[in-house]
């Protein structure tokens, strides 16, 4: 785990916070940002979005839990990876992801996506995408 110990703590600080946004609005958010930014992408959501946004919010408290424990963290993401590799991502399309993700988490945050909170998320994305590209 390439995040330090005061990164792993501001995402899970953060995410108290923003889990307290229902998960439709953040999918609809995440995903009209990911839609209008990368259109060529969407293709590759077939499940409605409630359900989208539903898995997209419990993958990303799974994620944010296990990040102070490395091998659950490992295993987690791998499984991920195995299943989104099924879907036909593409490691190009992991950029166009972080960028939607990381604006989505400021847009919910507002005052709260401080410059710190900003870095934290981008190290903690870069290195899940940088496992999840290793599984490809």
């Amino acid at each position: 785990m390439v995040m330090t110990t005061r990164q792993v703590q501001v995402v899970k600080n953060s995410w108290k916070i923003f889990q307290d946004i229902s998960p439709l609005l953040v999918g609809e958010v995440f995903y009209g940002k990911l839609f209008m930014s990368y259109p060529r992408l969407r293709h590759l959501f077939t499940t409605p979005i409630e359900e989208q946004s539903k898995k997209l919010v419990e993958m990303l408290s799974i994620i944010v839990a296990r990040l102070d424990r490395p091998d659950e963290f490992k295993s987690e993401v791998r499984q991920l990876a195995i299943r989104h590799v099924a879907y036909g991502v593409k490691p190009e399309h992991y950029k166009a992801v972080g960028q939607a993700l990381l604006w989505t988490l400021g847009q919910g945050l507002g005052k709260d996506w401080t410059e710190e909170t900003k870095q934290a998320w981008t190290a903690c994305y870069e290195e899940l995408a940088k496992m999840m590209m290793a599984e490809k």
